[in-house]
């Protein structure tokens, strides 16, 4: 099994704090807030679920202005070599070391859509 489930999905806002105000009326908590650049332009929340199990991440980056899902997978090395040859796929991102050990790849499916792949 490569892909284990979703971690999070990102979406794009314009307007952050609004947004905030609306997840948490519908039971989400703002469990986080990082800038996503260096310059400290672009901001990053995390939204938990009440479960604690997954996130809504809202982002106000207008280059990214598109959902983006994180998905764990088993080997994210691994994925990528089996997915690689695909030429349907995009690699935004090949895998790289994250801080915990693990490693993160960037990928456009051939329908388009945006994965964030995470895990070993």
């Amino acid at each position: 099994m490569m892909w284990k489930r979703i971690e999070c999905i990102a979406i794009y806002t314009e307007d952050l704090e609004k947004s905030v105000d609306f997840y948490q009326m519908l039971g989400l908590t703002k469990a986080w807030e990082v800038f996503q650049d260096e310059e400290k332009q672009w901001k990053l929340i995390g939204m938990k679920f009440p479960d604690g199990n997954s996130e809504l991440v809202l982002k106000n980056n207008p280059n990214l202005d598109f959902a983006e899902t994180e998905i764990v997978c088993e080997d994210v090395r691994q994925t990528y070599e089996t997915l690689k040859s695909n030429s349907e796929v995009q690699w935004i991102r090949t895998p790289f070391p994250n801080s915990l050990g693990g490693h993160v790849a960037v990928m456009q499916a051939p329908d388009g859509n945006v994965f964030v792949l995470v895990g070993k």
